[in-house]
């Protein structure tokens, strides 16, 4: 299995955010341990990354900056029509929830070895080849 791992959206709005500095604080360790490893997110995880931080109140101008460093930074993955079908897929078989099986989907198609959130079972693996981690636990 390569050194590549997927980034959920939760990390990356802790990462930013300094309201609850405990989990801002074991975001950026985590990203800072990300150094030498292939790491991916998705375009649903950048979109998502709008959302919540819109929602507490940055502006525009500061999130379009954090999300054009992000895709600076690591591999963007887009959503496709074959990544929806597998997150129906992954969606049945695990029983998570439509945005959560995308992550997963995205993350697989990715090569990844590891999906780090907190959204999702601590340590389950995926499709014998995806462990998700929680950072936060």
């Amino acid at each position: 299995m390569t050194d590549s791992v997927f980034i959920d959206t939760n990390v990356l709005v802790y990462a930013f955010l300094d309201n609850d500095k405990a989990r801002h604080d074991m975001a950026v360790q985590l990203l800072s341990e990300m150094m030498g490893k292939e790491v991916f997110i998705s375009t649903q995880v950048m979109s998502e990354i709008y959302s919540a931080l819109s929602k507490n109140g940055i502006g525009h101008e500061a999130i379009s900056n954090y999300l054009f460093d992000l895709e600076e930074d690591f591999n963007v993955r887009a959503v496709t029509p074959d990544t929806i079908r597998d997150c129906l897929l992954l969606k049945k078989k695990y029983f998570y929830s439509y945005w959560d099986s995308l992550i997963l989907a995205s993350s697989l198609e990715s090569g990844c070895s590891v999906v780090y959130s907190e959204d999702m079972q601590h340590r389950q693996v995926i499709e014998q080849s995806l462990t998700i981690m929680n950072p936060f636990f």
